[in-house]
């Protein structure tokens, strides 16, 4: 399996505050890799390090074999790779479509109308303004701009925070399409159950360092020490069809 992310001893800080400690981790192709921890365990400085939003003072990043540590967000987005960050972060005062019209075109599977397919919430809201939109229809639009960059590398930071049970089901089944459709993705997700359940490998951060490494059914297995490790929720939430 050819490696689709390769991070390796990051060592990322804000300012003084030094938040990753020699964080490495991978990804492979086609292969789903959630990343769990406590809040402020360095998930989303992790994220930001990958994409060029916050640059490592030391390690790597290779994404598609290619080193791309220092290299702005566009430019990591330019290699195949959609970000979809912790807050949704949707032009509130542009409508639904609008929204979508944001991203730059590019060939492949992913079209406004495909992603509409896809979330017919977001079709039958087309007209509404961003900002009017619910929690999970914000997700939704979250995720469906990052897919019209047509990814082959989706990182997904805490997708069903501050969600309703009923549509966590409905963003975690799309996140398995996208997975079973051959996506590579990263999933940051506090839920550990609903992350675990998906996952092929997961990584556990504790205070900005890799605590766990292997298997996700292994974790899963393990409450105990998942519970241990990352501290996070467990509430069971069906997401099969």
């Amino acid at each position: 399996m050819s490696a689709v992310l390769e991070a390796e001893g990051l060592q990322t800080y804000y300012g003084k505050s030094h938040i990753l400690h020699g964080v490495s981790l991978t990804v492979g192709e086609g292969e789903l890799v959630a990343l769990l921890g406590r809040n402020g365990a360095g998930k989303t400085t992790t994220m930001r390090s990958i994409m060029g939003l916050t640059v490592p003072r030391e390690g790597r990043v290779k994404l598609f074999g290619r080193d791309t540590t220092g290299k702005p967000p566009y430019r990591v987005a330019n290699l195949g790779v959609g970000y979809v960050p912790e807050g949704r972060k949707i032009f509130g005062h542009l409508t639904v479509h609008e929204n979508l019209l944001v991203p730059p075109q590019t060939k492949g599977p992913w079209t406004i109308e495909t992603v509409y397919r896809l979330f017919p919430r977001l079709d039958e809201r087309r007209t509404s303004k961003g900002g009017r939109l619910s929690g999970g229809e914000q997700e939704m639009l979250s995720i469906a701009r990052a897919l019209l960059l047509n990814p082959k590398f989706l990182i997904l930071d805490e997708p069903s925070q501050g969600l309703a049970p009923v549509i966590v089901q409905e963003v975690m089944r799309t996140v398995g399409r996208m997975k079973s459709e051959g996506m590579s993705i990263l999933l940051v997700e506090q839920n550990a159950f609903l992350a675990l359940e998906l996952a092929d490998r997961a990584y556990v951060l504790s205070d900005g360092e890799v605590v766990y490494d292997g298997a996700a059914a292994t974790l899963a297995d393990d409450r105990a020490r998942m519970e241990q490790l990352a501290g996070v929720s467990h509430a069971a939430v069906d997401i099969r069809h």
